[in-house]
Formats: C-alpha cells, sequence, structure tokens
C-alpha cells in the first residue's frame, strides 16, 4: 500500500525490516522497504513512487538521483554511523540534513575488531582446520602473545576508546590517532600517524572514510610498519588498498590481517583474499547484533524524527 492510500507521509528504508522498537516510533509513516539486497536504480524508483520525507539507509547508496526523486525529502538518517554511502554534499546542496546513529553500535563492532586481532595472533582459523584434517601442532606452533605488545589504533571516537579500554586490559601498550577527538583517556597515548606505523605491533582502523584517508593503508605507508605486524579493519573497505595489502602478507610484512569491511561489497567469489590464508574474514557484521540492531533502528528513527521537528 502506497503512502498515497494511506495519506500518511512515507519513509524509504533501504533494508527488508527495521527493530519492532523503530516502527513503533515511525507508526505515524508509511514505511516503504527496499527488500534485503537494494540498488540504487531501485531507491531512486521507491523515492519517485513514493516521494518519502525521509530515507533511513542501512544497505546500498543513496545520492543525488534519488534525492532528485522525492521533492518531499527533508531527512536522510543513517542505521550505524557511517555515512560515507550518502552524497552529503547532494544532501546539504538541497537542504537535506543528514543524521548518523553514532556510537550505538560501538560495543558490537569493538568486540569484532578484538575477535579478529585474537584470531589473527592465536592463528585460530588455521588451527581450526588442521586439527579438523587430523593434525596436532602443539610441538610446532606458538602463538602471538599480545600483553607488552603495542597496539596503534586510528580514530578514537566510540569505537576507537572501547577497542583501547579492551587492548589496555590485555595489558598491552595503547597508541591513538584522532586529530578531532577530545577528552581521550589516560591510558591512550595520542601520536602523530608516522609514530603508529612506526610502533605498532597491530594497526587497528576505527575512522570514518573520507577523501582525504581513502587508502591509507598502502604500499607507502604499509613499507614504514613494524615487519610482522597485524592489521584490524572493521571500519570501511576503502581505507585500504587491497592488493597493496595482499602483497605485503604474501611478503610477510604483514603476519596477518582480520577484515571486516571491503572495497567492493559483497565480496565476490574468487577474491584473493579467499586464498590467504593468513587473512581473516567476516562479512561486514561487526556492528550487527541482537542489541546493536535495536540500539541502531531506534537511534535512526528518533534522530529522523528530531530533524523533521526541527524543519517544521
Amino acid at each position: 500500500m502506497s503512502s498515497r492510500a494511506t495519506g500518511k507521509p512515507a519513509i524509504v528504508v533501504t533494508a527488508a525490516d527495521l527493530a519492532p522498537e523503530a516502527l513503533a516510533l515511525l507508526q505515524d509513516f508509511e514505511l516503504v522497504f527496499a527488500g534485503k539486497t537494494p540498488t540504487e536504480d531501485g531507491i531512486v524508483e521507491l523515492c519517485r513512487k513514493h516521494n518519502p520525507v525521509a530515507i533511513i539507509v542501512r544497505y546500498s547508496k543513496v545520492g543525488a538521483a534519488a534525492m532528485d526523486a522525492a521533492p518531499a525529502l527533508r531527512v536522510i538518517s543513517k542505521h550505524g554511523s557511517g555515512t560515507d554511502t550518502i552524497d552529503k554534499a547532494a544532501a546539504a546542496q538541497r537542504g537535506i540534513r543528514v543524521e548518523a546513529a553514532v556510537g550505538v553500535n560501538a560495543a558490537a563492532v569493538a568486540e569484532q575488531a578484538l575477535t579478529l586481532l585474537l584470531a589473527c595472533a592465536k592463528s585460530l582459523v588455521g588451527l581450526d582446520q588442521r586439527m579438523r584434517a587430523g593434525h596436532w601442532d602443539k610441538a610446532t606452533h606458538k602463538s602471538l602473545e599480545l600483553g607488552g605488545k603495542t597496539i596503534g589504533l586510528i580514530g578514537l571516537g566510540a569505537i576507537g576508546q572501547r577497542m583501547a579500554a579492551m587492548a589496555h586490559g590485555l595489558n598491552m601498550r595503547v597508541l591513538g590517532f584522532d586529530p578531532y577527538a577530545q577528552g581521550t583517556p589516560d591510558h591512550i597515548a595520542r601520536v602523530p600517524l608516522e609514530e603508529i606505523w612506526r610502533e605498532a605491533d597491530v594497526v587497528s582502523l576505527h575512522c570514518p572514510l573520507t577523501d582525504d584517508n581513502r587508502g591509507m593503508i598502502n604500499a607507502a605507508t604499509l613499507a614504514q610498519c613494524k615487519p610482522g605486524m597485524i592489521l584490524v579493519n572493521t571500519a570501511r573497505g576503502g581505507l585500504v588498498d587491497e592488493e597493496a595489502l595482499l602483497q605485503a602478507v604474501r611478503s610477510g610484512r604483514v603476519q596477518a590481517a582480520g577484515l571486516d569491511s571491503f572495497a567492493v561489497e559483497p565480496m565476490a567469489a574468487g577474491h584473493p583474499f579467499q586464498q590467504e590464508p593468513r587473512i581473516v574474514l567476516s562479512p561486514h557484521i561487526g556492528g550487527v547484533t541482537s542489541a546493536a540492531y535495536v540500539n541502531m533502528g531506534v537511534a535512526a528513527a528518533r534522530n529522523l524524527l528530531d530533524a523533521l521537528a526541527r524543519a517544521g
């Protein structure tokens, strides 16, 4: 049923569902769901058909074409913290507010980063596969002990600071780089980016993707890193030059990498990462827990309602 049939203003959701708690907040609107695998063209068509006052973005991108297809559009609300899939310049030009649910999935993503780090340091995936094949590698395998090692965090927002606390709990030395963060705790030593490359045994990415930092993990920066370092990325795939990382892992410059985000998602079959045993992969699910699903949906709904109220 379209918004024209119900008489309610429409909201397009670029997904197949929202948490019931979020749906309850939006009961005065007609929600139009784009499905499990929405496309940019499909979102444009829904905007043209329903002329929504708001879009809640979970999957796919929202660009100028979708905005132009919905003259009533006032707010684009992200179901999460990263807004790189929204053309913010186009939104600003059209007077459309862009809101993010900052911090609500911090615990989930930081836990995923720690999980990937531990999987890399302890060779967990490879040892599991070896045991299932009948091997017992106790006499030949040595894992990496993280206590006393240095972790460099790039990005000290809610997720980065949560990761810092867990690393500190493991008795790791914590270095952090973030030119915008304020009021960081004493267990984080704020340092220039060059010091992280030089000093860190582990580099973990927790920053948004911008034009300035796209491809910041590349052949040049990896060459500055300590030999045998571990890279963890639960932020955005565009931060990493994937070919440079692959070569660094193959050469041993990078001991292992734990990755939850990629340049192109979903990852295509045959991606070279799939054949590299020292790269641990997860399908961008760091923020996908039962609690985070509710928290992100509620925050996206509240941000949307607040922005609409301010817009009059």
